[in-house]
């Protein structure tokens, strides 16, 4: 779990029944799954096939798929099992028309307040290039990436602030990991996040407030670029129970 991320307090975890704690675990397990489309958006489900391949328990696994519908990651289709939610055009503009309003002003109020070491840190792990055989090389980029804006809206020192930014940067990983990580690139941030670290560790909240504004935007661009490209290779390509069922073969 990324240093950005809130962590649940120890006694919450120990006092937790052993079928809510593995229905948890299951959910996060299938929630990164999704969230990262290794499970691409519009895949079909059954209940049984996801205890088969992530060897859940069935209570485990109803909780998990319970807990996602809520969340709208997966849709319920009585008698026909689960399906992941599509991702449209439509999510993109409506997820980033709230990242330019927030994260601009997330920058503004961190600006004198940031962790320059930290920041630089997850700003060095944005760009490093993990060994071909460590797995999906976009993961890293992900995790890397959110984490370093949920860094700025900590120090922006707005809770609630930070809580939508999390959501919204939850799902903005979707979008990139279905735009980006099929297309087996990783997006290209130039030397914004450098500029902001700058900007924000002297406390110029203009100018940190100016170049994450114009990241976003430029982020924007190239998220639905390439999220347009994945829609149409999917449709194209892949039948829309097939990505999972594949894998349980």
């Amino acid at each position: 779990m990324s240093e950005a991320r809130a962590v649940r307090p120890r006694s919450s975890v120990l006092e937790m029944p052993a079928s809510t704690l593995k229905g948890n675990q299951a959910y996060d397990r299938l929630r990164r799954e999704i969230v990262s489309c290794r499970i691409v958006p519009g895949t079909r489900f059954t209940e049984a096939e996801i205890m088969d391949r992530f060897e859940f328990g069935k209570a485990s696994c109803r909780i998990a798929l319970q807990r996602l519908a809520q969340d709208g990651f997966v849709v319920s289709m009585p008698r026909h099992g689960y399906r992941v939610a599509p991702v449209t055009v439509r999510d993109v503009d409506e997820i980033f028309a709230l990242r330019v309003v927030l994260e601009p002003y997330a920058a503004r109020l961190a600006a004198g307040r940031v962790n320059r070491a930290q920041l630089e840190r997850l700003e060095r792990a944005c760009r490093a290039k993990m060994p071909s055989e460590i797995g999906n090389q976009i993961d890293f980029f992900l995790e890397a990436n959110r984490s370093f804006h949920m860094s700025i809206a900590m120090a922006s020192g707005n809770q609630r602030l930070c809580r939508t930014l999390s959501g919204l940067l939850d799902e903005m990983t979707r979008l990139v990991a279905l735009g980006f990580g099929v297309q087996g690139v990783r997006p290209n941030i130039d030397n914004d996040h450098s500029l902001m670290i700058e900007h924000l560790v002297v406390g110029d909240a203009d100018q940190a407030e100016r170049v994450a504004r114009r990241h976003v935007e430029t982020f924007r661009a190239m998220t639905m670029e390439k999220v347009v490209q994945s829609l149409r290779d999917s449709a194209e390509l892949l039948p829309l129970d097939g990505c999972l069922a594949g894998d349980l073969q």
